[in-house]
């Protein structure tokens, strides 16, 4: 009996060995396909509106996850008691993809990478008038550090990073964590995921094909299939990392989303010439180690409720 309950607990860690391998695999994916739309977006940002390039990317991942959604209702699943979450939510969304894609445009893609690692900041600090968590010291900071890594990559007055595009990307992480301190705050209120997922979905096609109304310029066929490659490609890495961290602990995984700036730096070494300065790498190297010491206090912090 010893011996057969050994072979099964022996079993079970091995499964559990290679569920938490696919899920490395998969967030280390998704940040590689990350990376190749950010490339692709910097190309065709020459030429098409960034809110365009928004709405092609929203009209692509509803058109891939309608199935899901039609399984579940349709517009049925859009039925909801939380509206004002939903709205913050898409607005917040929507910003934050805006902004994000602007700074591929007009910035090197690794730096806008990197200033994408501030949302763990910010949704830090949000998560005490929005969630009501407490935040102690530790968790400040880190934030703290983590802030000083973004000086060193901006180092206003140095010239290296034209500053007002770098606070807009920096603005835009601040819009993700909102958007993310929102679904946290409906899955408390007990919204389901395909709800939130619908109301992204439909909501951010609509804002953003409104918006780009005024701006539209018609792509020619190869501006078109970047556009549609964009949301493909986008829509597969954000499926790729939702498996990532269906099948593995937020703790093992998310670290390895910092892989991203590896890839970025890459693609824009080879295809742009962008040399990143040792003040952005070491500014890099702070936020990285901030934000993961944010993930090691908030898996103590619920380890501990």
């Amino acid at each position: 009996m010893r011996q057969a309950a050994d072979q099964a607990e022996a079993a079970g860690e091995g499964e559990t060995r290679r569920r938490r391998a696919r899920a490395i695999a998969a967030v280390i994916g998704a940040s590689a396909t990350f990376a190749v739309a950010a490339a692709m977006v910097k190309t065709v940002a020459e030429r098409i509106p960034t809110i365009e390039i928004v709405f092609f990317r929203s009209i692509i991942a509803l058109v891939a996850l309608w199935p899901m959604i039609a399984r579940q209702g349709g517009l049925r699943t859009l039925a909801t008691r939380r509206p004002f979450w939903h709205v913050v939510r898409v607005t917040s969304g929507v910003v934050g993809m805006v902004t994000a894609f602007y700074g591929y445009a007009v910035l090197p893609i690794a730096t806008v990478t990197a200033l994408g690692f501030t949302m763990p900041l910010f949704l830090t600090a949000l998560s005490i008038p929005l969630l009501r968590e407490k935040v102690g010291i530790r968790r400040w900071s880190a934030v703290i550090v983590g802030f000083g890594g973004v000086l060193l990559i901006l180092r206003p007055g140095g010239g290296e990073i034209a500053l007002i595009p770098a606070l807009i990307v920096v603005f835009g992480a601040f819009c993700w964590a909102l958007a993310m301190a929102a679904i946290r705050r409906m899955g408390e209120l007990g919204e389901s995921n395909v709800t939130i997922i619908a109301w992204f979905s439909v909501g951010g096609a609509v804002v953003a094909g409104l918006a780009m109304i005024p701006v539209w310029v018609t792509p020619d066929w190869w501006d078109f299939t970047l556009l549609v490659l964009i949301g493909v490609i986008s829509t597969g890495a954000q499926l790729l990392m939702t498996e990532a961290y269906r099948r593995a602990e937020a703790s093992i995984v998310a670290p390895f989303e910092y892989i991203g700036i590896l890839w970025t730096g890459l693609l824009g070494f080879v295809i742009w010439g962008e040399r990143p300065s040792l003040w952005t790498l070491a500014g890099v190297a702070v936020l990285v180690a901030s934000g993961l010491y944010i993930l090691h206090r908030e898996v103590v912090r619920r380890r501990s409720q």
